[in-house]
């Protein structure tokens, strides 16, 4: 004879007693946490190199002059005009295929002002196309005020500065077959590139043009390396901008970010060594623990 459902579960009954004996639910609220005491270590950080990044900004602000090293790429822009001059051949500058909301851009820009007041000053040809549209009329307003700063506005022209198109390789067949029928003694490519960058340094190297480069696309910096004469890379081509500029305001903001790597690199070569030491002392390796948790993101 079948027993009752009960019977065979004798569970059930006191499974449901226990559910009934619990406290009720309480509510719960997320409150925002307004500061995490255990990134301590990163706000100090940011406070050292935000303090340095200001305090030079104001020093720069009140005339003081800081020492910039020179680079390469930046002394031949006016070699790279002089050539043109000499031959009597126009200046390509192409500021990159991206919009004016990249940071690259800018930097190619301000590196375009100072390339248009030695054409104004030499009296050369400058062509600066452009794949965007915001992009052009900023270029062009760049050009115009290098070259009413230069005494020569009469030697500006809109169509120094044009569009071509916002397609990626639509614009750098247009480029490419401007450098084959105009053959540009000298190429400038600043700003971001991505898969054109080795079509246009090659096609630029092709007709014996001094092609200066830069841009801060690690996976195009090798292809600029290998067909330009002289390449910004990475970082260089935001403190070029800062260095042509002469601004007093960038090159202070640009002496602070020294200071914020230089700290780094010290951490580093203090973190190795106390790496080092403790795996021979156990007293090195607690304080290389410590040191390392003064620098970690997470815990």
């Amino acid at each position: 004879m079948a027993l009752p459902f009960r019977e065979r579960i004798p569970a059930i009954p006191l499974i449901g007693a226990l559910l009934l004996s619990l406290p009720a639910t309480t509510a719960f609220a997320a409150e925002p946490a307004w500061f995490n005491p255990a990134k301590i270590n990163l706000l100090i950080i940011g406070l050292i190199v935000s303090g340095a990044v200001l305090l030079f900004t104001f020093l720069a602000g009140r005339g003081r002059e800081f020492y910039i090293r020179k680079i390469a790429a930046i002394t031949a822009v006016e070699e790279a005009v002089g050539r043109a001059t000499e031959m009597g051949k126009t200046v390509l500058f192409v500021p990159g295929n991206q919009d004016m909301d990249n940071v690259q851009t800018v930097a190619g820009l301000t590196i375009l002002s100072s390339v248009a007041r030695k054409t104004a000053e030499y009296e050369t040809s400058l062509t600066v196309p452009t794949s965007r549209s915001l992009v052009m009329a900023t270029a062009r307003e760049v050009v115009k005020q290098s070259y009413q700063a230069s005494g020569r506005p009469d030697l500006f022209r809109d169509d120094m500065v044009y569009y071509v198109t916002d397609e990626q390789f639509g614009y750098v067949a247009a480029l490419d077959g401007f450098m084959l029928r105009e053959k540009p003694a000298a190429c400038f490519y600043l700003g971001a590139f991505f898969a054109e960058s080795l079509v246009l340094a090659e096609t630029g190297n092709s007709i014996g043009a001094i092609q200066v480069a830069g841009t801060a696309q690690p996976t195009q910096l090798p292809f600029f390396v290998a067909a330009c004469d002289y390449t910004l890379i990475g970082e260089e081509l935001f403190a070029a901008s800062a260095y042509l500029s002469r601004d007093l305001r960038m090159l202070g903001s640009l002496r602070g970010q020294d200071v914020g790597k230089a700290l780094a690199m010290i951490a580093i070569v203090v973190g190795c060594l106390l790496k080092t030491l403790g795996s021979f002392s156990g007293g090195m390796a607690v304080l290389a623990t410590g040191f390392h948790r003064l620098f970690a993101l997470n815990f």
